[in-house]
């Protein structure tokens, strides 16, 4: 699960990282009465960010042609008209694609007086199956730009999970990033606490880009999380049920958002023939075969290893929303979950959306000729198929030869 910059603010405030003062607001009047707070406190500049789940905010134009979702402003008439220029209208980045995104929400706060940008994150190496802190003194640049072409300046700490991030692996890496004196004690405790975050929300990434040196009213310099992001697993949100609350669906796919309501894993995808399987990998496969063979998948779409028939039926209702589908290529291997009852399903969703395209069904595995045979004898124009080769050859032909 995804969630905007301002909630991954609220969960650094809670583990102590240190943020520019801020809050959401989702009218114009809201975003005034936030800046004139924010002014009053002596602060000369006010940032208007737009809240959308995609990167590259800054740098996006509105569909409306106001050009950037991130803006500084010097007095409380430029916030007000930034914000009319953002709320409710479309922003597209490199991220969103052309479709862009709705801007609803803001987040208002104080500006920075910025002396040097760094960049932070920590995310599970999969390779040495522990979390790993990354940091970097290009903050500001897409990590896999500096990867690409400076892989040096990349940092990298390996933490053991068994006892979490030390103290003076924190203290390391800020070295290693060229600070010094009471820096290296304020870039450790923020380290430390972005450590927390990550483990105890159970996220998948946590990434500050940029992380930055701010200089305040008295002179002094801070270490600032200046942006946020937060990717949860999840697997886990049912442990955090705050964090759950969190979830934006005006951010998803209404289609995901559907599926999610009957434990279904779907992301659409570009193509027209759809896939509906039993297992990620197997998914992965038949998505593969589907390309190989002259296709483009539509989707992917795992119902699990113990689906339902009502399941199946949800996942066939989801699929045919998708105005793009042209053809739906079924490829189940019966494991815990029986072909007999696939097919059950199938039948009861053919039947329910009144199915009028190509539809080619693979079964094996448990109670395969159950399942064959409850097809055979349906009476549907259903295709058969042995293998997943000629299940992916049957449906490209098929939907083919219906345009």
């Amino acid at each position: 699960m995804n969630i905007h910059e301002y909630q991954a603010k609220e969960l650094f405030r809670r583990h102590g990282v240190p943020v520019p003062r801020g809050s959401m607001a989702s009218t114009v009047d809201e975003v005034v009465t936030i800046a004139q707070g924010i002014f009053k406190e002596g602060t000369p500049l006010v940032v208007v960010k737009s809240q959308i789940h995609a990167g590259g905010r800054g740098k996006g134009t509105f569909k409306e042609g106001f050009k950037g979702g991130v803006q500084l402003c010097k007095s409380i008439e430029d916030v007000k008209r930034c914000a009319e220029q953002m709320l409710g209208k479309t922003l597209v980045t490199k991220q969103t694609g052309p479709d862009g995104r709705m801007v609803r929400k803001l987040l208002i706060e104080a500006g920075s007086k910025i002396k040097k940008e760094f960049y932070l994150s920590i995310l599970l190496d999969r390779q040495l199956s522990v979390p790993v802190m990354m940091a970097s003194t290009e903050g500001g640049m897409d990590i896999e730009e500096v990867a690409e072409r400076t892989p040096e300046k990349i940092l990298k700490q390996p933490i053991d999970p068994a006892v979490g991030m030390m103290p003076y692996q924190a203290r390391n890496l800020a070295s290693r990033l060229g600070l010094n004196g009471d820096l290296v004690a304020q870039a450790a405790k923020l380290m430390l606490g972005v450590y927390k975050v990550f483990w105890e929300c159970d996220a998948s990434l946590v990434e500050i880009n940029p992380l930055i040196l701010a200089e305040t009213a008295d002179g002094s310099t801070q270490v600032v999380a200046l942006d946020g992001k937060i990717n949860l697993d999840d697997n886990a949100l049912y442990r955090h049920k705050d964090i759950q609350e969190m979830r934006d669906l005006m951010e998803e796919a209404e289609l995901e958002v559907e599926a999610s309501k009957f434990n279904l894993n779907y992301i659409k995808l570009d193509g027209n023939i759809a896939c509906m399987v039993n297992g990620a990998g197997l998914a992965m496969s038949t998505m593969d075969i589907i390309q190989h063979f002259g296709g483009s998948p539509a989707n992917f779409l795992d119902v699990g290893g113990g689906a339902t028939k009502e399941q199946v039926a949800a996942a066939f209702r989801i699929i045919l929303a998708d105005p793009h589908v042209k053809g739906i290529l079924v490829n189940i291997f019966g494991g815990i979950m029986k072909c007999d009852i696939i097919a059950e399903g199938i039948l009861s969703a053919a039947k329910d959306v009144n199915l009028n395209i190509p539809l080619v069904v693979r079964l094996e595995g448990t109670n395969v000729k159950l399942g064959q045979e409850i097809i055979q004898k349906s009476g549907l124009a259903i295709i058969a198929a042995d293998s997943l080769s000629d299940a992916a050859q049957k449906i490209v032909a098929a939907v083919k030869g219906a345009k």
